[in-house]
């Protein structure tokens, strides 16, 4: 049943006040008393007002209880979170599935616990369940931040005491060497002859990518999201830039050189449609269908074909995506690598590659210029050098 998502002002017959009943974001009735008699200037005014407020922030209907538990603010958290970050186009990003394993975890434990008195030890009980479980150091790190940032966001909703956050402040961060969570290796360059065994084992698209990387040292999502209506050919030197990128929330752009190799690796995947991406899960698998089609070395009698269409799924579960993300990306070759017999790899490490072949054969300023390194006090003047300087590294390595 749809609910009115909009507050509406009514008459409280035992007071004769004004009364404003509304419905949160789990569809739960509420109702709120206003100050002064139904219809005065002073009743009024408070019923706008809070129309304001509960336009600002859909969680400050919950404000107004007493009590609250852990559980309602890391819902009312969540859903901020799911209008709060998004890509442009309006898809959720990355950040939103890592918040919700983290509310899992923190549910799990202390569901019913006053948010009040949510303090260190109740902190540190949920950071202890992530060393146990095996997480890295850094990754518990993360988690105890995430958990501040939400009773943080609680705090400037004026749903929870800022004591509550200044409390949780004071929990240090787990030290390397004097705790049981276990310290990641550093992410090193891949070497080049465990990607070389691995690539007959990647079909085309990911191969690409893969290829596409070494030349270019960009990032895995902004290799899987290239397409040709991005990509500025003008020059001797074609510049991509990702409509998407890590730092794109931040203002920032990001800009990545495409030498002469790069350049005729792309050639091989355009199509005419300009908008589509180059490196699509949906056109490997139509073309491995089509291989295994004309492989085949039996007639396809018309009983074949009518029990095939009896068997054929007509609205399956997990279809093709027109594009390959970061995942599904890293997966494709972690599994070669294992039918390659290698070592584990991903591809982050091919930018390590490239970055460290490019600081070889020229300085650190170039390469990281060329992998879109910067800082908040870069100027104008210091961008276009770099700019410069990127498409010189592409020249000689792409």
């Amino acid at each position: 049943m749809n609910r009115n998502p909009f507050p509406t002002y009514v008459l409280h017959k035992q007071s004769g006040r004004g009364r404003v009943i509304w419905y949160d974001a789990a569809g739960n009735r509420q109702q709120r008393l206003l100050p002064g008699l139904f219809n005065s200037p002073e009743s009024r005014t408070a019923f706008v007002r809070f129309q304001l407020e509960l336009e600002v922030s859909p969680t400050a209907a919950v404000a107004t209880r007493e009590g609250l538990t852990v559980a309602e603010v890391l819902a009312a958290f969540l859903e901020h979170a799911k209008q709060h970050y998004r890509h442009p186009d309006g898809t959720p990003t990355s950040e939103v599935s890592v918040l919700k394993g983290v509310i899992r975890a923190v549910r799990e434990l202390h569901a019913e616990t006053p948010a009040a008195e949510f303090g260190p030890l109740a902190l540190k009980t949920a950071r202890q369940l992530w060393v146990n479980e095996g997480l890295a150091r850094t990754g518990c790190n993360r988690r105890v931040r995430i958990v501040r940032r939400i009773f943080k966001w609680a705090v400037s909703e004026e749903l929870i005491p800022p004591a509550v956050y200044q409390r949780l402040a004071a929990v240090a961060a787990l030290q390397r060497g004097r705790t049981a969570a276990p310290d990641l290796d550093p992410v090193r360059p891949v070497e080049e002859n465990v990607v070389d065994a691995t690539l007959p084992y990647l079909n085309r698209f990911v191969r690409g990518l893969v290829e596409f990387q070494r030349l270019t040292g960009c990032r895995p999502g902004e290799a899987c999201r290239v397409r040709r209506t991005d990509i500025d050919t003008g020059g001797e030197v074609w510049l991509y830039t990702p409509r998407r990128h890590k730092n794109s929330h931040r203002g920032k752009s990001r800009v990545v050189a495409i030498g002469p190799k790069a350049q005729a690796l792309l050639r091989e995947f355009f199509v005419p449609n300009l908008d589509a991406p180059l490196f699509s899960p949906m056109r490997a698998t139509e073309e491995v269908r089509a291989a295994r089609a004309a492989a085949r070395k039996t007639p396809r009698w018309p009983s074949h074909l009518a029990r095939n269409a009896a068997k054929r799924v007509k609205l399956p579960k997990r279809t093709p995506k027109d594009a390959y993300d970061a995942t599904s990306y890293a997966r494709a070759v972690r599994k070669a690598a294992i039918k390659a017999g290698v070592p584990h790899w991903h591809p982050n490490q091919l930018r390590h590659s490239y970055a460290t072949k490019a600081r070889k054969m020229f300085s650190l300023e170039h390469a990281g210029a060329a992998l879109g390194h910067s800082k908040m006090s870069v100027t104008e003047v210091y961008a276009e050098r770099d700019g410069a300087l990127a498409a010189t590294v592409a020249a000689k390595i792409g």
